[in-house]
């Protein structure tokens, strides 16, 4: 298949575009290479992948209309893997420009391309902080999602709701992944991960918000790689038993799915933070600090329907997840001093 995959050069598009080579696919990747975070980095993910034939590359923005509606005019994809956001729930309080740029016109061109082309299948991200003050623990697809905390939350909220519009009016099959505090090796430099194991090694104080009282539903780069494929490999579907008198968040008559991709064990980010000690055999100094605006205390993935419908469960140890990307980070930062 001939696969359009937006943010190629992020965390998860560069990932995703690697595995898709793998088995085959011709990938077509996207990327404004913005500076939210160091370039260097996202340049560094593109080498790992435009030594094979079946990659190529164009720097483009998304809410670039005009570019956008060329590119499916002229690439005609089979399917679209749509990664490209402007990430982040803190900068949004910041720069709440950039979120609409990105994740609602760019998604709109998107949704656009997608349409007039004959996409077979559109797969987009999502994100866990779409469901903002919900409590009930663990987070279902099937939950109410109408009180986001974050502009960010807002705009993956409306992505949902655009891409529903348009599997009803125009029978483009979409499904939404709400990924849940992805982590891993070539990670994005603003996590938790990333900035944790920079101060650890350079012996600097920890900022722990909400006096360390976080759970989060951790999910390693390789589950997600994994899930976003599957579920693109079978496209979404109107759910034949749903009822428009009792309507079910998570489904629909139309070809609309939205799923969690989590690992279903939340992990106490006290214990999170021990565990990068372990793995650079460092001690550290913590800052409590009180919860920020925009950011969720706890997340806790229900994976049932991506296990039912998709077949597929994450299941890398956070232990293990962590290894790993501390081994990468050594040898990425520091082996080159």
């Amino acid at each position: 298949m001939k696969i359009l995959v937006t943010g190629t050069a992020g965390f998860i598009g560069s990932a995703v575009s690697r595995k898709l080579l793998e088995r085959g696919d011709e990938v077509v990747g996207v990327d404004n290479l913005n500076d939210y975070y160091d370039v260097n980095l996202k340049l560094a993910r593109l080498k790992l992948a435009e030594d094979n034939d079946l990659f190529s590359f164009q720097k483009l923005d998304v809410s670039d209309i005009n570019k956008i509606k060329k590119l499916f005019e002229n690439e005609q994809f089979d399917k679209v893997v749509h990664l490209a956001a402007q990430a982040g729930v803190r900068y949004s309080i910041e720069n709440p420009q950039a979120y609409i740029n990105c994740n609602i016109v760019g998604f709109t061109n998107i949704l656009e391309g997608c349409r007039h082309n004959n996409v077979q299948h559109l797969v987009y991200a999502s994100s866990s902080s779409v469901y903002g003050s919900n409590t009930d623990m663990p987070l279902s697809v099937h939950d109410n999602v109408d009180h986001p905390m974050s502009l960010y939350a807002a705009t993956k909220k409306s992505n949902e709701l655009m891409a529903h519009a348009y599997s009803n009016l125009f029978d483009l099959p979409t499904t939404g992944l709400r990924f849940f505090t992805v982590y891993g090796p070539w990670g994005r430099p603003d996590m938790a991960l990333f900035l944790f194991t920079k101060a650890i090694l350079a012996g600097e104080k920890l900022p722990v918000f909400n006096y360390g009282k976080h759970t989060r539903d951790f999910t390693y780069i390789d589950d997600i790689v994994e899930g976003v494929i599957k579920t693109l490999d079978k496209t979404a579907m109107a759910n034949p038993n749903y009822d428009s008198a009792k309507p079910d968040p998570g489904t629909s008559s139309a070809p609309w799915r939205v799923y969690n991709i989590g690992g279903g064990k939340p992990v106490d980010l006290l214990k999170y933070i021990h565990c990068i000690e372990a793995s650079l055999e460092k001690k550290v100094g913590l800052e409590l600090l009180p919860l920020q605006p925009g950011d969720i205390p706890n997340t806790e993935a229900d994976v049932e329907a991506l296990k039912t419908d998709v077949g597929f469960m994450p299941d890398t140890p956070v232990e293990l997840g962590i290894q790993r990307f501390v081994d990468w980070y050594q040898e990425y930062y520091l082996s080159n001093r």
